[in-house]
């Protein structure tokens, strides 16, 4: 699960928290979640999947786990609901009975989780028999606009940040998490490209984020020294608003969601 050292909870609401929260209901609606369903998000973060998941009717129920007990901390502040509960647990080791879901859904985790095999394989052991297992990682090195457009900036500039380019992770390409979860057992697999998009108000709004320091994006950019911090800054402002900083732009985010039935 992502380490709370590089996780920090209102940090990353602030630098993908908006993301997140516009992802979740496609997600939700990928998934099939159907009222009345009792659902796992695993890697909850802050809450927005299960804050989506909990709109879909009155009598969904959804328990959120993290391995960050600072987004658990957030995310029983963000959701008072009595329908949902959130603990803190390994994605790899889950602590629920089996087939104790109607579904189990992962939002942007995956890819973070060191061993996301066993991870699918519990997403599958505690889903019923013929309910669904989904998840969606963002598509770095080319649907996520944000956060390829930084790395493309620093890879072109700083050789060191070539190897940290968020497009090298695992899971992020299209495909892999169907293979991944045909690997595991599941059936009836679909996946498909979901997009978003985020009107930045200036270049400003998009650029300060990253300089507060969560995830790998922000570890980096917070961390160069001033020079490198605003070549970097400069080159992308150009980039992304071709000398119109103060005006607000769109990017888009896409996700690579796949999803699969627990065979009986």
């Amino acid at each position: 699960m992502p380490q709370q050292s590089m996780w920090g909870g209102d940090s990353y609401d602030y630098l993908m928290g908006c993301w997140s929260r516009l992802m979740a209901p496609k997600l939700v609606d990928f998934a099939g979640v159907l009222d009345g369903d009792y659902v796992l998000d695993v890697g909850c973060g802050t809450g927005s999947l299960t804050r989506a998941l909990l709109d879909v009717g009155s009598k969904v129920t959804v328990a959120g786990l993290d391995g960050s007990a600072d987004f658990i901390k957030l995310a029983r502040q963000n959701i008072a609901d009595d329908r949902a509960s959130f603990c803190l647990g390994d994605a790899q080791a889950l602590q629920f009975s089996t087939n104790a879901f109607d579904k189990s859904i992962s939002l942007l985790v995956m890819n973070f989780i060191p061993d996301a095999k066993s991870a699918v394989s519990e997403m599958r052991r505690v889903t019923r028999a013929g309910g669904t297992v989904a998840a969606a990682v963002w598509d770095y090195g080319d649907g996520m606009e944000m956060l390829r457009h930084l790395w493309d900036e620093a890879a072109a500039m700083d050789v060191s940040a070539v190897a940290k380019h968020e497009g090298n992770m695992p899971l992020c390409r299209q495909g892999e998490l169907g293979a991944l979860w045909s690997d595991e057992g599941l059936v009836n697999i679909e996946e498909a490209g979901l997009v978003i998009q985020m009107e930045f108000s200036s270049f400003e709004d998009y650029w300060l984020p990253f300089l507060t320091g969560p995830g790998p994006s922000g570890s980096y950019v917070s961390k160069l020294d001033a020079s490198t911090q605003s070549a970097l800054k400069g080159r992308l402002r150009e980039k992304l608003t071709h000398g119109r900083e103060d005006e607000p732009f769109i990017l888009s985010g896409r996700v690579w969601a796949v999803r699969g039935t627990v065979g009986s």
